[in-house]
């Protein structure tokens, strides 16, 4: 079985991608879990993994004519199995976003989890492509209106692309009474639970510059419990994995967002 999320903000600097691999290192205690750095053009999950210094990229799979197979790209980090991307413009210009399907194909033979850390701007094929190709979406957010607002375009694209909603995350939280004041707009606008509300941290800064997931250097502290209180919601509804993987080969690619 498997199933895919992408998890989405619709904005930079929400903690999208500590989130994408706290929540893979919370679900690895039950499930295989593949994490995915789908966003090509501002990759940084290498930074968070430890991975700085890999050879073999996500960005090798989908330059047409590369010769690099998928399990090249594929590292064994904290229980996860993680697919970083390069940050190199180069290899981001030269990048094929289509072929991007059947490299989550392949990985979906060996999963019971795919997350794909989608980028924040939703301003291209390549950026909502990973919506397009999820089975939900979890949102994360600060709990402010204008985060919410931003996050609204996620659930649009994913609402037109039949793509559902795992519920929504909410992340760098200073005030609780912020996160009561949006509560019910935010359940208003997005199907799904609210997965967990994650405290602002030093703990999470410190892991990203020790290269390492929040769950790895901090696992005792508020930040990761509410992690992995998001992970006890999020419900896995896998597939079967062939027919999947057959869906994510020929899922359609938008000409535009």
């Amino acid at each position: 079985m498997v199933e895919a999320f992408a998890v989405a903000s619709g904005k930079g600097g929400t903690g999208k991608t500590t989130s994408t691999l706290a929540l893979g290192m919370a679900l690895s205690y039950e499930h295989d879990v593949t994490v995915v750095d789908a966003d090509t053009g501002l990759a940084n999950l290498l930074f968070h993994a430890g991975l700085v210094d890999v050879d073999v990229t996500l960005h090798d799979l989908l330059i047409d004519g590369a010769n690099a197979a998928v399990a090249d790209a594929t590292y064994e980090r904290f229980g996860m199995s993680v697919v970083p991307c390069g940050t190199n413009l180069a290899d981001f210009e030269a990048a094929d976003p289509e072929r991007l399907r059947d490299v989550v194909a392949t990985l979906a033979a060996d999963a019971d989890v795919l997350l794909l850390d989608s980028p924040a701007a939703l301003g291209s094929k390549s950026a909502v492509l990973p919506i397009v190709l999820a089975d939900r979406v979890v949102t994360v957010l600060k709990p402010t209106i204008p985060a919410l607002s931003d996050a609204l375009k996620v659930g649009e694209y994913a609402r037109s692309y039949g793509t559902g909603s795992a519920g929504v995350l909410f992340n760098k939280v200073r005030d609780e009474a912020a996160v009561d004041r949006i509560a019910d707009r935010t359940e208003e606008y997005f199907d799904g639970p609210t997965l967990a509300t994650v405290p602002d941290s030093d703990a999470v800064r410190d892991a990203r510059d020790a290269g390492e997931p929040l769950l790895a250097h901090a696992p005792d502290s508020p930040a990761a419990a509410a992690y992995r209180e998001a992970a006890a919601t999020l419900t896995v509804e896998g597939g079967d994995s062939a027919a999947v993987a057959d869906r994510f080969s020929s899922a359609v690619v938008p000409d535009r967002p």
